[in-house]
């Protein structure tokens, strides 16, 4: 039975594994499921505590977890500024097709590794596509969009922002600049 409300953070390692009634592996109790959703709920160290979504909770090796990724977030305000997917997605098809080209050559013999290392420094793409939902990064902003097909936000960002970007927004009118939405 799922208590009522159970979100996890995390789910089990696909072989299963070990668990503990206390942070002391002399006290071991039964090992959890392949993939058993659970939420952290406390670490001590390497040690984390578990809670399972009938409601029982277990010591594990927090190490081993694997996190669950939040959902992507909500658009704000209103649909009329809206980041356009299309310019993100074409240089994030160059980036690889760049890095493609260097990887055959390197495979032919035409490159060294050093030639290799040097061709592609500094070469950055990153895309997750799942059905209609994409993750993008944009490595000119250090940054990861989540996008539908139709807009594009920022998901996650390399750095924290500064106080100057805070203030910049905060003066800036709600239209999209540069393709990021406001």
């Amino acid at each position: 039975m799922t208590t009522p409300g159970f979100r996890p953070t995390h789910v089990v390692p696909q072989h299963g594994m070990p668990a503990w009634e206390d942070p002391d592996p002399a006290r071991p109790t039964v090992p959890l499921d392949p993939l058993l959703p659970v939420r952290l709920v406390e670490r001590r160290g390497d040690w984390g505590r578990v809670l399972c979504s009938n409601g029982w909770s277990a010591w594990v090796d927090g190490r081993c977890l694997v996190a669950v990724p939040q959902d992507p977030p909500l658009a704000e305000g209103p649909d009329t500024a809206v980041a356009d997917p299309r310019p993100l997605l074409g240089s994030a098809e160059q980036a690889l097709a760049r890095y493609r080209a260097a990887v055959e050559e390197l495979a032919g013999g035409g490159l060294d590794g050093e030639s290799f290392h040097h061709r592609t420094e500094g070469l950055r793409v990153g895309v997750v596509v799942d059905g209609e939902s994409v993750w993008l990064y944009d490595p000119a902003r250090g940054r990861w969009t989540y996008g539908d097909g139709s807009r594009l936000s920022t998901y996650a960002a390399d750095e924290p922002p500064t106080a100057a970007q805070d203030a910049d927004r905060a003066s800036a009118p709600a239209t999209a600049s540069e393709g990021e939405p406001r």
